[in-house]
């Protein structure tokens, strides 16, 4: 059963990676690049201190911060125990992918969407009863981690894994921020 699953995620991987069109290309190379991001982070990093001033501003963007590491530090480990070889480093598909990255790391799973997921999904925990449009924040990391798909360097379940990690992750640490802002 488990090497059906991952010939369907080989074959869907082929699948949308051949959907890209050239013409686009450069647009997904920037989107994949996190330094594309930072106006965003900045944004949000105001919106975080505008919403809730001073002291508890500068809690929220901790446990932002928080969530964050422990979501990078735990997708790291997870990478290494695993030891997944990217679509980009199998021989047995090269030739049919196209590949725009070439990291040299593993795949499972996709540090760009558990960290992408992880803090939208925690700022707009933090963030919905201020603002309702806090939702379209969810762009990013779709955006962000299909990237890695078209560029030809992560599988599906990569992605979809790394999204729950990091949906999970923001979901456990946010809950912990609303004990601490209750005691401050």
């Amino acid at each position: 059963m488990f090497e059906v699953l991952k010939e369907w995620d080989r074959q869907l991987f082929i699948f949308l990676n051949n959907l890209g069109v050239e013409t686009y290309d450069g647009f997904w190379i920037f989107v994949t690049h996190i330094e594309s991001w930072i106006p965003l982070f900045i944004f949000l990093t105001l919106l975080i201190f505008y919403y809730y001033k001073r002291r508890k501003g500068a809690i929220v963007f901790g446990f932002v911060l928080l969530t964050f590491t422990l979501t990078f530090i735990t997708t790291n480990i997870t990478k290494e125990l695993v030891a997944r070889l990217r679509p980009n480093n199998v021989e047995a598909i090269a030739d049919l992918i196209r590949v725009l990255k070439e990291p040299a790391t593993y795949s499972f799973f996709s540090g760009h969407a558990s960290s992408s997921f992880a803090i939208i999904t925690f700022v707009v925990l933090a963030l919905r009863k201020f603002n309702r449009w806090i939702w379209v924040a969810y762009l990013w990391p779709f955006l962000f981690a299909m990237s890695r798909i078209y560029t030809g360097v992560h599988y599906p379940s990569d992605i979809l894994v790394g999204a729950l990690v990091g949906v999970l992750f923001a979901i456990v640490f946010y809950r912990i921020l609303k004990v601490v802002l209750k005691r401050s």
